[in-house]
């Protein structure tokens, strides 16, 4: 795990690294009986679902205040939070099984900057707007924007992380919003294309962005 952290170019204390794998110990142990992941094997874990997500993290930098919607078992919301302890994230998904689980990472990790949220995404009113609304592989850009849009400030930015280009959703997405930004991610041990869409409102300068 270290060495594809390396590999990303991400600075981890020993701490960080610690909170990394008792995250993954603790997500390998719920998983057998809860079936929070289609993936078993720890070593994949570790590919496909850790270094996935920290493969992003650079690019929310400028964000303080994230939703991670649709997280499932914390992804990437979990790893990106142990790396971000000075970032708040919240953590939105309707599976009671899963944010059980995010309960007790957060509990037993110490993560002060995270709070898991029980909901549909469509039916969650924060008391606070974001500036990030982020999502991995929970719904359809077109659909990502629509349900989400209440979440965040105007002046914020939708970040989507997808498998192929997905230019086929980018066209449908309505004229209110403008991509932003594209970027093409490689993720170490990981074979499959992966990218990070950013989305803005076109109303907005990126110049503004927080």
């Amino acid at each position: 795990m270290q060495h594809g952290i390396k590999l990303l170019g991400i600075e981890c204390t020993a701490d960080q690294v610690d909170k990394l794998l008792v995250y993954l110990e603790m997500l390998e142990h719920w998983n057998k009986a809860y079936n929070l992941t289609a993936i078993r094997d720890p070593m994949q874990m570790i590919d496909l679902h850790l270094l996935d997500s920290l493969a992003i993290l650079k690019y929310i930098e400028k964000s303080e205040a994230v939703i991670d919607v649709g997280t499932g078992p914390g992804l990437p919301g979990i790893p990106l939070a142990i790396m971000n302890p000075k970032k708040s994230f919240t953590l939105l998904d309707s599976n009671g099984k899963k944010t059980r689980f995010l309960f007790q990472v957060i509990a037993e990790l110490g993560l002060d900057n995270v709070q898991e949220v029980n909901s549909r995404v469509e039916l969650f009113t924060p008391e606070v707007l974001f500036d990030t609304v982020l999502s991995r592989a929970f719904s359809s850009i077109p659909d990502m924007l629509h349900n989400c849009d209440h979440l965040i400030f105007a002046s914020g930015c939708f970040m989507a992380m997808k498998g192929k280009n997905p230019q086929s959703e980018l066209s449908k997405i309505e004229k209110a919003y403008k991509v932003d930004e594209l970027h093409r991610l490689d993720v170490p041990g990981v074979d499959g294309e992966r990218h990070l869409v950013k989305i803005i409102k076109k109303m907005q300068s990126p110049s503004l962005e927080p």
